[in-house]
């Protein structure tokens, strides 16, 4: 039990880590472009940044979302539909 906890923790801290490397790249990217001595602004770092940011909050939110529709502790309009439902629906 101890043992999938941890395994837990680290599945939620790297992601954590590699989001701030994103944001810490957007932030260097804004910054620089103050400087006189650079001509234009680093459009391809602050992409890269944003994108390294936005995958792993995605993947969190996915991660929590998954563990906690186990639970059955999430709102029905966040509860996964059964494809019978939906032919039921159709009639």
């Amino acid at each position: 039990m101890l043992g999938q906890r941890i395994v837990a923790l680290i599945i939620m801290v790297v992601p954590f880590v590699i989001a701030g490397y994103g944001i810490k790249t957007m932030r260097d990217a804004f910054y620089l472009s103050f400087n006189p001595n650079v001509p234009s602004f680093f459009w391809g770092h602050f992409l890269t940044g944003a994108l390294i940011f936005l995958v792993p909050v995605l993947f969190i939110g996915g991660f929590v979302l998954h563990h906690e529709r186990k639970r059955n502790r999430v709102q029905p309009r966040f509860m996964k539909r059964d494809p019978e439902d939906d032919e039921e629906d159709d009639d």
